[in-house]
């Protein structure tokens, strides 16, 4: 298959993610990605062949959902049981994916506008989600200053507003320091509750493959909340112009 492209490109092949709804789950893609061999032609336009074999002059292989596993990573958590870290990834991967390849193409068109000027893009939300503050109100607060903002945007910019969550799977917390010392004792850093815990002790700083399980759980549930909540009419405009006149009914101005 030949494909043209005007212009020059950088040709690459990634994984979508999804923010609200949907944050920052990656999706996996079901089969490999070929290489992609580029020349140039007379007519200025470059002219991509693929192939499903690995490039000889690039040495470069087929990607696959181990690929990674291959490279150079930093910030991963040492397990200290492989076995159980493995049983509980395989349990995982029978788990339904979280967005879908549908939810994923309908945000990349949006972010297409955003690219060229036609849309502006809004992302907001905690810097790590954790455990114990997982409940519908906080997921609800969080999603309706979201949708004030996005509003405030849209009137300010003339332009639709593309509105990302930074949530529904935001756990990791990467560190520049693996461990951290306090008054004396040196324990291993806090990586975010998918592994391990904040409290300073031990037991809590070890890292625990079942936290995962958890994460993902939480995440269903959150962006499960986020979909209701967008599509429920919980997020209709005249909702929306109505917490902005909560403010006045609370105050002094309000009583009156």
């Amino acid at each position: 298959m030949v494909v043209a492209i005007p212009g020059c490109a950088n040709l690459t092949a990634s994984k979508p993610s999804l923010g609200l709804g949907g944050t920052t789950t990656r999706l996996s893609l079901s089969r490999p990605i070929p290489n992609l061999h580029v020349t140039k032609k007379p007519n200025s336009f470059i002219v991509a062949s693929v192939s499903a074999s690995s490039s000889p002059s690039t040495g470069q292989t087929n990607w696959s959902l181990d690929s990674w596993k291959s490279k150079p990573a930093q910030q991963l958590p040492e397990y200290p049981d492989a076995d159980e870290l493995d049983s509980v990834l395989k349990t995982i991967g029978s788990f339904p994916p979280i967005v879908f390849a549908g939810e994923a193409r309908r945000l990349e068109d949006k972010l297409a506008s955003a690219a060229v000027g036609k849309a502006f893009l809004l992302q907001g939300g905690d810097c790590a989600e954790s455990f114990k503050e997982f409940n519908g109100t906080n997921i609800r607060d969080t999603f309706r200053v979201l949708l004030q903002m996005g509003i405030v945007l849209t009137f300010g910019a003339q332009m639709p507003v593309i509105t990302v969550g930074r949530m529904a799977g935001q756990f990791a917390k990467p560190r520049s320091d693996p461990f951290e010392i306090k008054d004396g004792v040196k324990l291993p850093s806090y990586r975010g509750d998918n592994i391990n815990g904040d409290a300073f002790d031990e037991k809590s700083r070890v890292p625990d493959p079942q936290r995962l399980i958890r994460a993902y759980l939480q995440s269903v549930g959150t962006l499960n909340l986020l979909r209701a909540f967008a599509t429920g009419g919980y997020a209709a405009m005249q909702r929306v112009s109505q917490w902005n006149l909560d403010f006045v009914r609370n105050s002094e101005q309000g009583d009156r």
